[in-house]
């Protein structure tokens, strides 16, 4: 009986050591793969050409590498909307003013851009509108400002509700265009020199019609940012205050397709609440204001997706200010973070809920600072603004992820 008994003895202890074995190789393997970091994207830079000037930057780009923005001309006192395509720069012109640019996420692939463009007539009104901002001086201010499409090598202003100006942001392949225009009412919020009401539309390029979007209830003015292929709009509700931002961003808001509006919360300020980007699944991003700052000294970029609500997104470590301006299908999330100077401030990218400093993913040989990632396309490419260190000069760049050339 003891000696048969023997091999089944020996037989269970081999099996027991092998199913040991077996145990601290998953478990070493399994601890090694729980530890290790995700290798990180990285990115060929390249500076975009100019149009003479010393200041450029790329707002937009399309699912066809199509970048678009803006450029100084020679002397930096008036700059022109510019697209980059196929290694080729082209003048948008004006719409006989001096200044024009498109100044957010277009995201049409039909070869519809959208922006906006001064006029050769004087403001009657002498108002700064939204636009003055986004054009150098001393012409910056004092002509009609309305929004443009540019298509096949032509520009056309877009019509006003009957007001004098007009602004011109997000544009899909619809040919549906969102932005906000002036109406003829004298509103007793404006702060001068703002003098007009104005309204968040979209317009029909295809059947030259303008539409209002309806605003939250009790609110005077409003503005329209971004719109997705499916039609879902993105902007602002508020009052009229100075045309830019802070009080006329109370809400952010999103558009539905069926054209109901939505408050999509703040992050516990009643200002400088603004989305700036909606990709095709409804996710938004955008900068939310500060409860301490009324003026928007510091903004807190953030993401919207109607599963988690309103998040911040936060800022890189050493950095109190940021703001998100594009997102893509995989939530790929692209903005600027700043320190509480301003004087350093560096474009990122937020991924699955980390965020990575652009400069510290470019690969060798690109010495300019990536200071704005301003939008990011399906395939991963980046555009926005880098500044030589040296020189000051800033430039508009594109990234390119490395394994995804032509």
């Amino acid at each position: 009986m003891k000696t048969s008994q023997q091999p089944q003895i020996r037989l269970t202890t081999r099996k027991a050591a092998y199913m040991l074995l077996t145990i601290l190789v998953v478990a070493c393997c399994g601890a090694a793969l729980a530890n290790a970091k995700p290798k990180k994207e990285q990115y060929d830079v390249s500076n975009l050409d100019s149009l003479g000037g010393t200041n450029s930057r790329g707002n937009s780009i399309n699912n066809r590498s199509w970048v678009a923005g803006y450029s100084n001309l020679s002397g930096n006192q008036s700059r022109h909307a510019a697209l980059w395509r196929d290694e080729s720069l082209t003048d948008l012109g004006t719409l006989g003013g001096p200044n024009s640019a498109v100044t957010w996420s277009v995201k049409s692939n039909s070869g519809l851009i959208a922006g906006i463009a001064q006029t050769a007539m004087p403001d009657p009104l002498g108002e700064f509108w939204s636009s003055a901002a986004f054009y150098p001086g001393p012409n910056n201010v004092g002509y009609i400002n309305l929004g443009f499409v540019w298509e096949k090598g032509q520009m056309r202003a877009l019509p006003t509700l009957g007001g004098n100006n007009g602004f011109a942001t997000g544009a899909n392949s619809r040919g549906l265009v969102v932005g906000w225009a002036e109406n003829t009412c004298h509103d007793p919020t404006c702060v001068p020199p703002q003098v007009l009401q104005f309204r968040p539309v979209v317009w029909d390029t295809k059947k030259d019609q303008i539409h209002e979007f309806p605003l939250i209830p009790g609110d005077t003015s409003g503005a329209a940012t971004s719109i997705n292929e499916q039609g879902q709009a993105v902007g602002i509700s508020g009052i009229c205050d100075q045309a830019v931002g802070r009080h006329t961003a109370k809400h952010a808001v999103l558009w539905d397709k069926k054209g109901g509006v939505i408050d999509i919360g703040n992050l516990g300020a009643q200002w400088w609440n603004t989305p700036t980007s909606i990709n095709q699944r409804g996710d938004v991003v955008g900068f939310a204001g500060d409860p301490g700052f009324p003026e928007g000294d510091f903004l807190h970029a953030f993401i919207w997706t109607k599963r988690d609500g309103i998040r911040p997104l936060g800022a890189l470590p050493g950095h109190v200010h940021s703001e998100a301006y594009g997102i893509n299908e995989r939530d790929q999330v692209v903005g600027l973070s700043c320190d509480a100077n301003f004087a350093d401030c560096r474009a990122f990218i937020w991924e699955n809920g980390v965020m990575t400093d652009l400069n510290d993913l470019k690969a060798p040989g690109f010495s300019a600072i990536l200071q704005q990632a301003k939008d990011i396309n399906e395939r991963g490419q980046i555009t926005g603004r880098a500044i030589d260190p040296i020189t000051g000069v800033r430039t508009a760049f594109l990234a390119v992820p490395s394994d995804k050339h032509d």
